[in-house]
């Protein structure tokens, strides 16, 4: 795989010894479980796969690349570029500025953009629209595009499918970029719908076999499908393609569902006239580190600590994963980490951070396991480690 360059601050020393081992022992990836370091008072057991994905390395690589190329060029980004505070404001510092926050609400207007300007297109992807507004203004929205290669993939996918006459089923966040700039670049090609999750997908079901209302099917999917769609044509041909940071276990059990309701109408011989295999689009890092985070939950361990950015889908996803087996602390970095007595973690369900007191057990040897999101730098990693290392006096 590719090497990127991206900036030393980023890189770690403790997790990146750990990752080499992993690679030389088991380069196929066949082993899940986590990599144990013992400390005496302390025991971590570290996730097989977490922290910058190849998508993430190419986006900061072409970031800044285009700082360092345009020294006396105001330099813009969409949104931000990954889900993470820190290479975020890593670029802020550097002088970029954002164009939109993640929801697409505008920061500064498009009208104070010239043709001298550049604007980085960030790892998620941009709308159709977007780009057409870039090039109108002079500016070329695909010189320092960062979209991942993977969400690209998915784009693709989404027009062949929609170049043999099937409706593309988005599972995702309607709200998430990355679901947006797909739902963009599929609309064009094909009839499309965002689905949430599987409750969404069974009345997807119910629609396909006439169970419900078209009224009804509009009204819960209000603008979450393509121009025109109908309901009574538009389900007979179908393919499921995914935000790539949602649980592909989800996707899977979401295509599998709704295959299984198209066997149902029109019969396993004619299926594949009825429905797409798509599983080819599923991210390898969002699997990846969905595979460990099911390694760790096969572990023993008094807590889960999860470093990310708390807009992170995919880090969202792990702490729920984890939560449901352990106490569970998503952290944005090791600040987060107070004293052996307290903690700031962000409660997912509140959406808001809270601090929380005696979470550390009162043990001889306290298990501790550690993951990460795909935006995460491993240098934040080894941080949260070596503070919690400093509590029981042991260096790494």
């Amino acid at each position: 795989m590719k090497k990127f360059n991206i900036p030393d601050k980023y890189k770690s020393s403790i997790i990146a010894q750990i990752k080499e081992q992993r690679k030389l022992d088991d380069p196929r990836k066949k082993d899940f479980s986590p990599t144990e370091i013992d400390l005496g008072p302390i025991r971590f057991l570290i996730a097989r796969h977490f922290g910058f994905c190849y998508g993430v390395e190419n986006a900061i690589e072409i970031a800044y690349k285009a700082i360092e190329e345009n020294a006396r060029k105001r330099i813009f980004l969409l949104s931000e570029m990954i889900h993470n505070p820190s290479v975020n404001e890593d670029l802020q510092a550097k002088g970029v500025n954002f164009l939109q926050d993640t929801s697409g609400r505008i920061l500064i207007d498009w009208e104070e953009l010239d043709s001298n300007d550049i604007v980085i297109i960030p790892a998620f992807g941009t709308t159709i629209e977007i780009e057409n507004k870039l090039n109108k203004l002079g500016i070329n929205p695909y010189r320092y595009n960062t979209t991942c290669p993977f969400v690209e993939k998915v784009w693709n996918k989404s027009k062949e499918l929609g170049g043999e006459g099937f409706t593309v089923i988005i599972h995702g966040k309607a709200e998430h970029e990355e679901t947006r700039a797909t739902f963009s670049h599929s609309k064009g090609n094909s009839s499309s719908l965002i689905i949430r999750d599987l409750n969404e997908a069974t009345i997807v079901a119910k629609s396909i076999l006439s169970d419900i209302k078209s009224e009804e099917f509009y009204k819960i999917f209000e603008n979450r499908f393509s121009p025109n769609f109908n309901v009574e044509k538009d389900l007979e041909k179908i393919g499921v393609v995914n935000q790539t940071t949602m649980l592909a276990s989800e996707t899977d059990a979401i295509a599998n569902y709704l295959r299984g309701t198209m066997i149902v109408k029109y019969g396993l011989e004619n299926i594949d006239n009825h429905f797409a295999d798509t599983r080819d689009t599923l991210c390898y890092a969002t699997n990846d580190n969905q595979k460990a985070t099911y390694g760790l939950m096969e572990e023993k361990a008094d807590l889960a600590i999860v470093v990310g950015g708390y807009n992170s889908s995919n880090t969202s996803h792990i702490v729920e994963m984890l939560g449901s087996k352990f106490p569970t602390y998503f952290i944005s970095d090791e600040t987060k980490i107070l004293s052996p007595k307290a903690i700031t973690y962000f409660e997912l369900h509140e959406k808001r951070e809270k601090r929380i007191e005696k979470y550390l057990p009162e043990s001889n040897i306290v298990n501790i396991a550690v993951t990460s999101g795909a935006s995460c730098p491993d240098a934040t990693v080894d941080k949260v480690i070596k503070k919690f290392a400093s509590f029981y006096k042991v260096d790494l």
